[in-house]
């Protein structure tokens, strides 16, 4: 399977329509999509690259494909997940504890929002480190479960989570590498952007 075999769905799964994603503009009010596509739309837009796998060995396999294809064979990931590292224990990947070691961050997340496209992370997956302290590649290993509608909804679920345990630390993965549509965007000016790669695993 090539690495983007699976963009922005695949298989058998629902795909966005070409006259959704290529017609509507940016600042057109969005239509009654179902939050997994929403999310696609947006997140596309801000230059993330998606890679939606329906097992456990497809994502393995596309995480191969990811290091295949960057050359990343001999460079460490920066994680600070010991289950994530444990869950990927037997992947031909190295893993640090140092970011100045690293060119890859390696990462698990705690909702994806569809209204914008980001990926709400906090403490429990950046400890105190800000996103300008973190390698400029990063992989973001998520499940559909975890799609949400807004960043409002994240955050009531986090404190239902958590309850008095709120993690610190709680920001937002939004702006990735330009492209057409997000590349005079000014919002993006003076962030923190990056390479961003998303394995999201269906659950549900």
């Amino acid at each position: 399977m090539g690495l983007f075999d699976k963009l922005f769905g695949g298989g058998n799964k629902k795909q966005v329509s070409k006259e959704t994603t290529e017609t509507r503009g940016a600042h057109m009010p969005d239509l009654n999509l179902p939050v997994d596509e929403k999310f696609t739309i947006h997140f596309k837009k801000n230059g993330g690259k998606f890679l939606y796998c329906d097992s456990f060995a497809e994502i393995s396999q596309a995480l191969r494909n990811i290091v295949n294809e960057n050359s990343w064979q001999d460079h460490p990931f920066f994680a600070l997940n010991p289950k994530l590292k444990e869950k990927f224990a037997k992947e031909k990947i190295s893993f640090t504890d140092r970011s100045k070691d690293s060119d890859v961050f390696f990462t698990t997340c705690e909702h994806l929002i569809a209204q914008n496209g980001s990926i709400l992370v906090c403490s429990n997956q950046l400890m105190d480190k800000k996103l300008n302290e973190l390698p400029y590649n990063v992989i973001v290993f998520a499940t559909t479960s975890q799609l949400v509608e807004s960043i409002g909804e994240g955050l009531k679920t986090i404190k239902k989570k958590y309850g008095r345990s709120i993690p610190a630390n709680i920001t937002t993965l939004k702006h990735f590498q330009a492209n057409e549509e997000n590349s005079d965007d000014f919002l993006t000016y003076g962030s923190s952007s990056k390479n961003l790669y998303l394995l999201l695993l269906e659950d549900l």
